[in-house]
């Protein structure tokens, strides 16, 4: 179930409620579209159908579509108008019975900030939030990703009304991607254009599976990794405020990992060399399971780095993950304000409770490489083999520090073509079964 909510009145939730509805009916999964609003309700004029029934009228899950009126425009979209001021019903209650199997369920939300909003974004699976490109849309649109954070609901990212550009505003925000850009047009329900930025963020949503960010249950108190095999062998993934030094050969397809870890939790990219857009369109061709997450670039080689890195890292938000590819960059500057970069990073994760990776090649090591795996607090080495030209590569991954459990002397294999992982253990001294030879893992002190 995903909400579709903006603080300001006239940003367009509704038309973006059925346009997405209308999207998802035309990818061939059947919509629902219900109206939250019962103080000021629209989604039964802007979708041309009658007043009644209401929400009032689906009072369980069994005869919600039976409820619900048909799209006039999508046979595979039903709507339920918002209950009359006069109808008595437990909002909260009502939408969440709205979970019919194999229906994709849009929730209208009222706008503002008040309680009326808080029913149906806390029964939510998740947000999208709506805004126009004015100051005062773009205002109440943060409100309403404050809101959701509060509640703990996942916001998938934006969408920008009436307008051609992304707003700098919006650039600026941190873990919640832009989904698409509506043009202003007279109507975008039947306007090629506008159904176009429709459909594609809805293959966005059905493609990264943007409503499943729950990692599996393991402890806690740990952060799962995204990569089930390393999740596995350590209990769950890495205590809140890790910093991760990911080692690897820059023609080992390493940032696959990075790739891999956005599917648990929001996170925060940092490209200080390829360019945001190529960032995202590598992700989105990404045959693993990803996230969508915010891309942000950092001129590694130019001036002050590490300014406007502090910057990010201020609107950090609790729990997420910070991704820098590559770290390289800035492992080539001045050491004493590196060792101050990581001294605040290190600052920086502890506060926010997330994860920060840093992607560390290794075809030509840095001078300053030796801090960076100095202050992390782990080390991840990444080895590709292959036995010759057209043979098939594989990929091995091993954990020589940790400062929680000094590391593991396995070596897990890893496919980044989208199938399972391997766990492969090393025995007296030789690779198991199916581990290409002469890669090793031995522990290492943490000196």
């Amino acid at each position: 179930m995903i909400a579709i909510a903006g603080a300001k009145g006239g940003c367009g939730k509704t038309t973006t409620t059925l346009g997405l509805a209308e999207a998802f009916g035309r990818a061939g999964t059947p919509a629902l579209a219900v109206d939250a609003d019962r103080q000021l309700p629209n989604l039964h004029v802007r979708g041309g159908i009658d007043r009644e029934p209401t929400l009032v009228a689906a009072r369980g899950e069994d005869d919600v579509l039976q409820a619900a009126q048909t799209d006039p425009r999508s046979s595979n979209v039903a709507l339920l108008p918002a209950p009359k001021s006069s109808e008595q019903l437990d909002m909260e209650t009502a939408i969440e019975r709205l979970s019919p199997d194999s229906v994709q369920s849009l929730i209208d939300c009222p706008s503002g900030a008040g309680p009326d909003v808080v029913d149906p974004l806390s029964v939510a699976d998740a947000v999208v939030v709506v805004t126009t490109a004015d100051d005062r849309s773009l205002d109440a649109a943060e409100t309403t990703v404050e809101m959701a954070n509060r509640l703990g609901v996942p916001v998938l990212g934006a969408i920008i009304n009436q307008s051609t550009d992304i707003p700098e505003t919006v650039r600026s925000w941190v873990d919640v991607p832009v989904l698409g850009v509506v043009p202003e047009v007279d109507d975008p329900l039947s306007s090629d254009d506008s159904r176009a930025v429709y459909d594609e963020i809805v293959r966005t949503l059905q493609t990264k599976n943007a409503t499943v960010r729950t990692p599996p249950a393991y402890a806690d108190e740990l952060l799962g990794t995204g990569i089930d095999t390393l999740d596995r062998r350590l209990g769950g993934g890495f205590p809140p405020g890790t910093v991760v030094a990911l080692t690897a050969d820059p023609a080992s397809q390493s940032e696959q990992l990075l790739y891999q870890t956005t599917a648990v939790r929001g996170s925060l990219y940092i490209t200080t060399r390829r360019s945001e857009r190529n960032v995202d369109r590598a992700i989105e061709s990404s045959t693993l399971e990803t996230g969508s997450p915010t891309v942000r670039r950092i001129d590694g080689e130019g001036a002050e780095p590490f300014d406007r890195f502090r910057e990010i890292l201020d609107k950090l938000p609790d729990g997420a993950n910070l991704l820098v590819d590559t770290a390289s960059a800035l492992e080539r500057r001045d050491r004493r304000a590196y060792v101050a970069f990581l001294n605040d990073l290190k600052d920086r994760m502890a506060e926010t409770n997330g994860v920060a990776v840093l992607h560390c090649p290794t075809r030509t090591v840095p001078e300053n490489r030796e801090i960076t795996t100095h202050f992390a607090d782990v080390v991840l080495e990444l080895e590709t083999v292959s036995s010759g030209v057209g043979a098939d590569v594989e990929h091995y991954l091993s954990v020589p520090k940790h400062r929680a459990d000094c590391g593991f002397s396995e070596t897990i294999e890893l496919r980044f073509d989208g199938t399972s992982n391997a766990i492969t253990v090393p025995a007296d001294g030789e690779l198991g079964a199916g581990s290409a030879p002469g890669v090793t893992a031995e522990r290492r002190s943490d000196e």
